[in-house]
């Protein structure tokens, strides 16, 4: 089963690389439904391999100038809270209830996402990687209503983080987008920072909790993953990322979907 492990973990780190957001929530189902892990562990095993990996996704877009590192990290610690209550919240609830919770979220996801492409290149900071409009925004400054719309932001995604052990990038590529005006491949590269971030400090709350994690799986699914990673951070410099985002959208659908059939009925 070990061997199914690198071709998931390639196709996960390809869409986190190039996409910055939504590609990791492909992790949870992949673990449960492919490789046999209860939801507890998956979770869990999720912010390691998303974690690492975005932090190695991030080196690429880092050397193309695509990360804004002192906004990311800000983003990132002001989610740590959010990440902590997650995870405790999440080791309170049923793994039926948590799987047909990740199905809505998955919906919910991909209807951002499927707008996100719809807007196209329109009012959204644009999809040319060289456009990269930055509003004139210091991290540790207050501009109040863009400070606001950031802490909530952040602490929702870290919430998200901690309880689904999802990157959350999905939720920061817009906000970075549309609170600071940045240009669709910086917040891509940036949302990575802040997923590394978040993941971590998810991680550290569930330390200590009880769950049993595969090891090896675990390590073959991330190295295998961080190569689709690197591989990810260059196709974001040569396809539209409207296209990837439609296609991505398909594939989020229809594993939502399955994880709705699979886990619902049991809820009742």
């Amino acid at each position: 089963m070990i061997w199914l492990a690198i071709p998931l973990g390639l196709a996960i780190g390809l869409s986190l690389g190039a996409l910055g957001g939504g590609g990791s929530i492909l992790t949870v189902p992949a673990l449960v439904y492919l490789l046999d892990q209860d939801p507890r562990s998956a979770t869990t095993g999720s912010l390691l391999i998303v974690g690492i990996t975005s932090l190695f996704g991030m080196f690429a877009h880092a050397r193309a100038g695509r990360v804004r590192v002192a906004h990311g990290l800000a983003f990132g610690v002001l989610g740590i809270a959010g990440a902590w209550a997650g995870s405790r919240l999440s080791a309170a609830v049923a793994p039926e209830v948590l799987l047909a919770a990740f199905a809505g979220l998955m919906l919910v996801v991909a209807a951002i996402m499927f707008r996100r492409s719809m807007r196209g290149g329109r009012g959204d900071g644009g999809d040319d990687p060289g456009e990269a409009t930055v509003v004139s925004f210091h991290p540790f400054v207050c501009h109040c209503p863009q400070a606001l719309k950031v802490v909530v932001t952040a602490t929702a995604v870290g919430l998200l983080t901690g309880f689904f052990g999802v990157g959350g990038g999905f939720a920061v590529v817009p906000a970075l987008v549309l609170s600071l005006g940045f240009s669709m491949p910086v917040a891509v590269g940036t949302s990575l920072l802040v997923i590394t971030v978040n993941s971590a400090s998810a991680l550290v709350a569930r330390l200590g909790a009880g769950v049993e994690l595969d090891w090896r799986l675990l390590a073959t699914f991330t190295g295998a993953a961080i190569v689709g990673s690197l591989v990810g951070g260059r196709v974001a410099t040569r396809v539209r990322p409207v296209t990837l985002t439609r296609a991505f959208t398909v594939l989020l659908v229809l594993v939502a979907v399955y994880t709705a059939v699979r886990s619902v009925p049991q809820l009742v």
